[in-house]
């Protein structure tokens, strides 16, 4: 139970990590904009934008995680199983922001796929206890 928990506290912090590399690119294409930082960060390129792409994407896999990760805590099924699935999804999410931000566009569809697969199957893990 502590390992799922734990991850989901890391998944929850992971888009705050993303954040900062987004942020460095932001200071370096003219300072940032606190004013309208959603409107600086549409016009960067390159890194900036992946790194943007990143950071967004780090939501929208806590999005698939969060529900299988409490889905096996409420049902009693945070075994190693589900921990080894927690474990690999937050490596997986690790790798992906690495390899967006170093543009290896294959390695991290590849990671990708890994994360959401973990999410599906905390998910199907809980549904067996049902």
């Amino acid at each position: 139970m502590y390992t799922v928990l734990l991850c989901l506290l890391i998944a929850s912090l992971l888009p705050l990590l993303a954040k900062a590399p987004l942020a460095i690119a932001q200071a370096k294409a003219g300072g940032y904009d606190n004013r309208h930082p959603r409107n600086q960060q549409s016009a960067l390129t390159g890194f900036g934008a992946r790194a943007k792409a990143a950071h967004e994407n780090a939501f929208e896999a806590l999005i698939m995680f969060t529900p299988g990760a409490l889905a096996v805590l409420i049902t009693g099924q945070a075994d190693s199983y589900a921990q080894y699935l927690a474990m690999t999804f937050i490596a997986a999410r690790l790798c992906y922001n690495l390899f967006y931000l170093l543009d290896w566009h294959l390695a991290r569809s590849s990671v990708w796929t890994v994360g959401v697969g973990c999410s599906v199957a905390l998910t199907w893990h809980a549904l067996q206890a049902v």
